[in-house]
């Protein structure tokens, strides 16, 4: 349950102060800290936050909001800045009501729920049907939270794994609820950190066989190659199923902290026992609903992010790379030696990607066209050194064409 590596080495790209706020906090505790012993020793998440023309590691949308968009939030913040001395709608019905419609499949506001970002969800999630004396199951590699979050509410995490090629044949996936009887199941569609999508037969079928509580991650949906391949469609047919969503990908909203899930009625009964009061802001609300009003805006950006995805896996291929087949906005590639060190090259080179997953493994974010140019011209290079293939086609200052798409105020998929 280690979190992601320190960041580059001294004397690399961030080293001289670029690394952006937050990196000076402590590595590790004080011998005179209280601290529970379950959690001591433990690496805190977090992937690397460093200034660099082009940033592929954590898998947000490239594209910014659209004028339009912010516009719509502008005004929608505005609208309630004036009522910040009173708390916001406990509740968030009108959020959840427009989250409702966006989902469809027939749901209403009493099956939709919302907090700040997928991650509170899901610890909401934990500390309602999990806890001391319980246990949840999750098939590794995959999203590194969960593990933490089982931690830090006194659940004991089951670490399955999943197959050879990062899919879960059905068959599998009982055999291990079987042995376990969890009270929670973990299932991660797109799966991250390997983009592998899980077909709604196996859903069902784990349904099916749990004892407990199944949650579907689904944080990736929009980018899906098949979108009406989800875990909802089985929620008529599963009371203890719950599909986890965010705004963070699709919606571009990684600043706003929206996530939110659907499930059966009695969920959201029950997680009212442990959320904190008023603990969605007034702001994030109206912004989300704003968002939600032009999603044709950002979601018209998720199509061109699954054709720079679609050119990745088939450029890295043509590489002589393993590649996870992918539905989520991001590649899973490998295998190296030393993939640190392929890491920390690309870093040198202006351009950051993800040290994680299984050894040897390295995950890079599929952003614009220029940064797919930057991260080609720079992984070419490196392979030129590493493997000594043929050297690439001759860059012409991609990294400088990101970052300056970067400072454009309008995103190439919405013009």
């Amino acid at each position: 349950m280690s979190g992601s590596p320190a960041g580059p080495a001294a004397g690399g790209p961030g080293a001289a102060g670029n690394s952006r706020a937050g990196s000076s906090l402590p590595s590790s505790l004080p011998s005179w800290l209280p601290i529970r012993e379950d959690l001591a020793g433990h690496t805190a998440y977090g992937a690397p936050q460093i200034d660099v023309p082009v940033r592929l590691n954590t898998n947000e949308n490239p594209y910014p909001p659209s004028p339009a968009m912010v516009q719509a939030i502008t005004q929608a913040v505005a609208e309630v800045a004036g009522t910040l001395n009173r708390y916001p709608d406990r509740d968030a019905v009108a959020l959840r009501g427009d989250l409702a419609t966006y989902l469809g499949h027939g749901l209403g506001v009493g099956q939709v729920w919302a907090a700040n970002g997928s991650n509170e969800i899901i610890q909401q999630l934990f500390q309602a049907f999990g806890g001391q004396g319980r246990t949840a199951l999750g098939f590794e590699p995959s999203y590194s939270m969960h593990p933490l979050i089982a931690l830090a509410t006194g659940t004991r995490w089951i670490s399955g794994a999943r197959d050879a090629d990062f899919g879960l044949e059905p068959d599998h996936a009982l055999s291990a609820i079987r042995a376990h009887a969890p009270d929670l199941v973990f299932l991660t569609s797109p799966n991250n950190p390997t983009g592998t999508a899980l077909s709604p037969e196996v859903i069902e079928a784990v349904c099916a066989a749990a004892p407990g509580m199944v949650i579907v991650d689904e944080a990736y949906a929009e980018f899906a190659r098949d979108t009406s391949a989800t875990a909802l469609t089985v929620l008529p047919r599963c009371r203890r199923l719950v599909v986890t969503r965010t705004m963070s990908k699709a919606f571009a909203l990684a600043g706003a902290r929206v996530g939110y899930l659907a499930a059966d009625p009695a969920v959201l009964q029950a997680l009212l026992l442990v959320r904190l009061p008023y603990h969605l802001s007034a702001v994030t609300q109206a912004v989300a609903r704003a968002a939600l009003a032009l999603a044709s805006a950002p979601l018209a950006t998720v199509a061109a992010l699954r054709e720079q995805r679609d050119d990745l896996v088939g450029w890295l291929r043509s590489r002589g790379l393993r590649v996870a087949d992918s539905d989520a906005n991001f590649v899973l590639f490998g295998e190296f030696g030393d993939r640190h060190a392929i890491w920390q090259a690309l870093l040198d080179r202006g351009v950051l990607i993800r040290e994680t997953g299984p050894s040897g493994w390295l995950r890079v974010t599929a952003g614009t066209p220029a940064e797919m140019s930057a991260f080609r011209d720079a992984l070419g290079a490196v392979l030129v050194l590493v493997r000594g293939d043929a050297p690439p086609d001759p860059p012409i200052a991609a990294t400088r064409r990101a970052a300056a798409s970067r400072r454009g105020s309008t995103s190439e998929a919405s013009r």
